[in-house]
Formats: C-alpha cells, sequence, structure tokens
C-alpha cells in the first residue's frame, strides 16, 4: 500500500538530507522544496510588512499544487516540508513579528484552514527536531548566501513554534527523532535505525531500542 510521509523541522536540520536518504533506501519517490521563484520574494525581502501575505499565498498556493501531485501519485513517497509548516510556523511567526497583520493572517488562516479540510493528510510526519546551536553549526557548514543572515534568535522562535505546532498536530502519527544525537549523514547505523522506526510507525509498532545513540525516538 501506498504511503505518503512528510519531514518537518526547522531550516538546517538536515530535512532534504533525510528525505534523499530514505527515499534511495526505500525505493520511494521524493518532494522536495517548490522550485519555482516566489515572484513576491524581492518585493517581502525590501518590505515585509507590505508583501507578507502576497508572499505566503504564494507559498500556499504551491504547497498545495504539491500537495495534490503526491495524492495522485501511484507509490510512496516522501516530502520535504509540508503545507501546514508554511501556515502554522513561518506565516505565523510573521504575524507574531508584526510583519503579517492581524487582519491579513486570519483571512490567510480561513484559506488555509478550507484548503486543509479537503487535503487528505499525510500517514506520518517525522519531526526533526534539534537544539540552535545544531542549527547554526549545520547552517554554517552548507554556507548559502540567502541562509548567513538568519539569526540565533529567528531560529529560536522558530524552534518554538515547530514544538507548538508538533504539540498540537493530531491529523496523523507523528515520529519524533532528536537531530543533535543522530547522525544520519555519517553514520549508516543510525538510518536505518530511522527507517526501522517509519516503517514500525506505519504498521502502529513501536519496538525499537534508541537508547545506544541517545534519548529515545518519541
Amino acid at each position: 500500500m501506498n504511503k505518503f510521509i512528510v519531514v518537518a523541522g526547522n531550516i538546517g536540520v538536515g530535512k532534504s538530507t533525510l528525505v534523499t536518504m530514505l527515499c534511495e533506501k526505500l525505493g520511494w519517490q521524493p518532494f522536495y522544496e517548490p522550485e519555482t521563484d516566489n515572484p513576491y520574494l524581492a518585493d517581502f525581502y525590501r518590505d515585509m510588512s507590505r508583501w507578507s501575505f502576497q508572499s505566503q499565498v504564494f507559498f500556499l498556493s504551491r504547497r498545495l499544487h504539491i500537495h495534490h501531485q503526491i495524492l495522485h501519485h501511484t507509490g510512496s513517497v516522501i516530502q520535504d516540508r509540508s503545507i501546514y509548516e508554511d501556515a502554522e510556523v513561518f506565516a505565523r511567526n510573521l504575524n507574531l513579528q508584526g510583519h503579517l497583520s492581524d487582519r491579513d493572517y486570519s483571512t490567510y488562516c480561513s484559506l488555509y484552514q478550507t484548503l486543509v479540510e479537503f487535503l487528505s493528510p499525510p500517514d506520518l510526519v517525522i519531526y526533526l527536531r534539534a537544539s540552535v546551536n545544531t542549527l547554526v553549526k549545520r547552517i554554517a557548514l552548507r554556507d548559502r548566501d540567502y541562509e548567513r543572515s538568519i539569526s540565533p534568535d529567528y531560529l529560536t522562535r522558530v524552534n518554538r513554534l515547530y514544538e507548538e505546532w508538533i504539540d498540537g498536530f493530531t491529523l496523523c502519527p507523528v515520529l519524533s527523532i532528536p537531530a543533535d544525537e543522530l547522525d544520519y549523514v555519517v553514520q549508516p547505523d543510525h538510518l536505518n535505525l530511522i527507517a526501522n522506526r517509519v516503517q514500525q510507525k506505519l504498521t502502529g509498532k513501536d519496538e525499537v531500542d534508541f537508547s545506544v545513540v541517545g534519548p529515545a525516538i518519541g
């Protein structure tokens, strides 16, 4: 039976890498972040308060398109970040920072909630949890120009919103992975542990002991 998995987590936590490695191991199809350039992005960075709503609606439309593609894909898939995070983490953060007005945020959330009612949820969300120190180190290693201005304070806020979102997420089971302790890039055994736990979660089992690599995975 085909499965639909989402890998969620903060910037720099290793979502795309895990999607790639799990798909190679399991023989599934990866779906990555949208490649289409956001036509509002340049304006957004010049004036966030003016262009946050338009930019977020564009991202929402792209996520909706990808979610629709996944639901009609013939085979099991793993998606890099979901439609839920765009709304419940990043749009909410813009609102809390004052860049997305309460009126625009309310309209955006109404649209998002209506869309979600019509979407079949994933079979599993893999949530990569990491400390800000780990995120900062991994972002520095990637050395991407557009990520150099990301501050630890911003990562802290986003981490907090991710925790609040995942604590209240009930649309499907969640597998929380301690990304500070598990390094699936250099430790093949860690990738095997995650793959085994994914398969167990999908079948309703919960038997793997992760104590040898750090805190238990939830």
